[in-house]
């Protein structure tokens, strides 16, 4: 798709279609890299995201229990107070 560059103060900005933007999953922050003969426009990751959908997934599974049983140690019997 060709577009043209516009006159944003001393900048300049493209203007994006909809359609491509919701392809692409861009929002409201982007990410700007130089490459070789072009710039890369890419969305943010943002760390962790989708955690907690795929926590609720692995509760609604009920596989989210401890794998080994607490024990005790040393330091729960002798230097905890309650």
């Amino acid at each position: 798709m060709k577009t043209r560059l516009v006159r944003i103060g001393n900048s300049r900005g493209v203007r994006i279609p909809k359609p491509l933007l919701e392809q692409a999953g861009l929002e409201e922050e982007v990410e700007l890299q130089v490459v070789q003969h072009g710039i890369m426009i890419r969305g943010i990751d943002v760390p962790r995201a989708g955690w907690a959908e795929a926590a609720d997934r692995i509760r609604e599974r009920r596989e989210d229990a401890l794998l080994d049983e607490p024990l005790a140690t040393d330091f729960d019997e002798t230097a905890w107070v309650w």
